[in-house]
């Protein structure tokens, strides 16, 4: 069995075949697919999804990209709908600086405010970093103990990896580690503990090698799964059993 702790296949770029790659996903030996939300539109687009497969489970977040957007109303409604919804996660939530720090108090905020909840709900958090490393860390870590979660599709240094472990974190990869030149996360495929990795796609985003540069789907967790095991010298089974067995453990999964 192979978990995708990241997907997004309610996106509409899955609209005229959705159903085709949900097969392909199972054919694939997906068996448990985490839909993760990012506003309140996607995590009701998750929920919905959730109730008519069981191959899917639900996540609620408020990406940091809302951040300049969200109001008291807004956080209510999200409060109100995670107390209200069996979800498997809080996130994806995070900081993003890619395209500048103008709303960078407000993210942290926003963030802050998330943990907090997830530390309410007993419920692991996934993270969103891009170009806000120490910021992120920082706020994760004065939850210290508190939380647990997953960094996800982890872009990050190895030595920087081995300080999110020591808070109790796990490392996703996705399709970045098959790329030719992602050397950093090549050494952190082989050097990571196996009970501290997980897996994803990220779909419709970050397509692995032989598809980067057109729509990721959850059946191509595959090659991930197939160059981690390249990497470290072992069985893509070993790769597929230990990082379902970390999902599972990680985010409460049944069965």
């Amino acid at each position: 069995m192979i978990i995708d702790t990241h997907s997004h296949l309610f996106d509409e770029q899955f609209d005229s075949d959705r159903q085709e790659c949900i097969r392909r996903a199972k054919q694939a030996n997906i068996e448990k697919i985490l839909l993760v939300g990012f506003s309140s539109e996607t995590n009701r687009q998750a929920m919905e999804m959730s109730q008519k497969d069981a191959v899917f489970y639900p996540t609620a977040g408020l990406h940091p990209s809302l951040a300049s957007s969200v109001n008291e109303q807004m956080l209510d409604e999200y409060t109100e709908w995670v107390e209200n919804h069996r979800i498997y996660a809080i996130g994806e939530c995070g900081l993003d600086y890619h395209y500048g720090k103008e709303d960078m108090d407000k993210q942290k905020e926003l963030f802050r405010f998330q943990l907090e909840l997830a530390q309410k709900k007993n419920l692991p958090v996934i993270i969103h970093m891009r170009d806000a490393q120490q910021d992120t860390f920082q706020i994760v870590r004065s939850f210290a103990g508190k939380i647990t979660g997953v960094m996800h599709c982890y872009s990050g240094s190895w030595e920087m990896a081995r300080e999110w472990i020591k808070l109790g974190f796990y490392i996703s990869l996705g399709g970045p580690v098959t790329f030719k030149n992602a050397n950093e996360s090549k050494k952190i495929a082989q050097e990571i503990p196996l009970d501290r990795l997980l897996v994803e796609t990220d779909c419709p985003y970050l397509a692995p090698t032989p598809y980067r540069g057109n729509r990721n789907e959850t059946a191509y967790i595959v090659y991930v799964i197939e160059e981690i095991a390249r990497l470290r010298g072992i069985s893509f089974e070993e790769v597929a059993q230990k990082t379902t067995e970390n999902a599972m453990k990680l985010f409460h999964l049944e069965g």
